[in-house]
């Protein structure tokens, strides 16, 4: 049974240049396990704690030097020695080496870089895919994707539009390669409409576009189904959409700032929680909408009982910000009948381990799960494996361009010439 030889981390730059943890553990038979993690712009209240140099002079404070010199000389030397392939041992170790509720002293940047590269180090000294070593035997299907193709909120530094993703759900697509055909004539004919009418084509964070909209939500979800259209699908029956409100982001004094986002403050427009859920179910009415995600701000339990109760048992509701992958706040949401989905980001929580009990968790309760990136994201892939680990029913990790996106595209593209075409979850349901 091999065991750790050597840990080591350096800094390196994610998507928006911005300083990330990468971490390589080594095994006795000289196998490499590299990881690096992502880190998120609209951030969940609750998430694990991501550790930052704070000095101004250097990267604007985002450094992660103290982040790197604790995986060096805190985490390695307790680890060193361990066998590789006892992943909830190293993570447990790591908690306790820890010993906060949040992770603040060593950083989950920290922890959890540490943590993917003990899986890959393992899987590459087992000579398994990634996803088979995580998930075992009964790993056989890919998940549906939800691909981004307008970003607004945070997300974007020019659109007034106050949520924060729209994406295209292929819900017809009989493979993987299929779904991301779909996805793509529908991005690209976008671009088209977009040019045409004299909007800006760069794209956000997350690679959607980012026009400025003048008319906001309803003006993206139109111009959305024209291009659905002209790519010739039936919205509804081969491509839906599925929208990220980011409420937490503008949920102010127990109210939705729809003007929160906009250039010019002259205008407000103000929703009670109750004409927020009316406007989300409005919208469900009018457009083939099939997801919510973060409908509701992440401490308005009572809004999101509203929300739950309001649409459902008609589509998703997936909590991001409410659950941040963490079990304690999933239970919770369980037993108050909050949401029926959650999304899977593994920095929110900080380990492997943690991640995987939350999935069960979900899965437990017959609650959906959405293995997720980050806005800050790294070419690293980990997720497109973790969500074949787990059969998970869906991925986003953002749109059809970006390095970043496309390399957990492009993995799963490879599993499925391994599993097969009919490896995928081709059912919304």
């Amino acid at each position: 049974m091999s065991k750790i030889k050597s840990i080591q981390a350096r800094q390196i730059l994610d998507s928006r240049g911005n300083p990330t943890v990468e971490v390589d553990v080594i095994t006795e038979n000289d196998i490499l396990g590299r990881a690096s993690v992502p880190s998120g712009t609209s951030v969940g209240k609750y998430e694990t704690f991501e550790l930052r140099d704070n000095k101004e002079n250097i990267f604007f404070g985002k450094g992660v030097l103290k982040a790197i010199q604790n995986v060096n000389d805190i985490i390695a030397p307790e680890l060193i020695g361990k066998s590789i392939l006892d992943q909830i041992c190293i993570d447990q170790l790591m908690l306790k080496l820890d010993g906060t509720i949040n992770k603040k002293r060593l950083g989950s940047n920290a922890i959890l870089a540490v943590s993917l590269a003990t899986a890959k180090a393992a899987s590459n000294e087992l000579n398994l895919p990634l996803y088979k070593y995580i998930g075992g035997v009964y790993t056989y299907s890919l998940p549906i994707p939800l691909i981004n193709i307008v970003n607004g909120g945070k997300h974007s530094n020019i659109s007034s539009i106050i949520f924060q993703e729209f994406m295209i759900v292929p819900v017809k697509a009989n493979s993987f390669i299929e779904a991301l055909q779909m996805g793509h004539k529908v991005f690209y004919h976008l671009k088209n409409i977009l040019d045409e009418k004299g909007f800006s084509t760069n794209v956000g964070d997350e690679g959607g576009f980012s026009p400025n909209f003048d008319n906001g939500i309803e003006e993206v979800l139109d111009t959305i189904l024209e291009a659905i259209h002209i790519a010739n699908y039936e919205p509804y029956d081969q491509i839906a959409i599925a929208i990220d409100c980011a409420a937490s982001e503008f949920y102010k004094n127990n109210q939705y700032d729809y003007s929160h986002f906009k250039k010019s403050k002259k205008e407000t427009n103000i929703k009670s929680k109750e004409e927020h859920v009316r406007y989300l179910s409005y919208l469900i009415r009018k457009y083939p909408i099939i997801s919510i995600e973060d409908g509701m701000d992440q401490n308005d339990w009572e809004g999101w009982k509203l929300l739950t109760h309001e649409m459902g048992d008609k589509i998703q509701l997936v909590g991001d910000d409410i659950f941040v992958t963490q079990a304690k706040r999933l239970n919770k949401g369980v037993k108050e009948k909050i949401a029926n989905s959650i999304l899977i980001k593994l920095n929110q929580v900080g380990t492997l381990t943690e991640t995987i009990e939350t999935i069960n968790i979900a899965k437990k309760n017959k609650y959906k799960s959405i293995i997720s990136h980050r806005s800050g994201d790294t070419e690293d892939s980990f997720i497109a494996d973790l969500s074949v680990a787990f059969n998970i029913e869906q991925i986003k990790t953002g749109s059809l361009c970006r390095s970043e996106r496309i390399s957990k595209y492009n993995q799963l593209l490879r599993i499925e010439n391994t599993l097969g075409k009919y490896s995928f979850y081709s059912k919304w349901s």
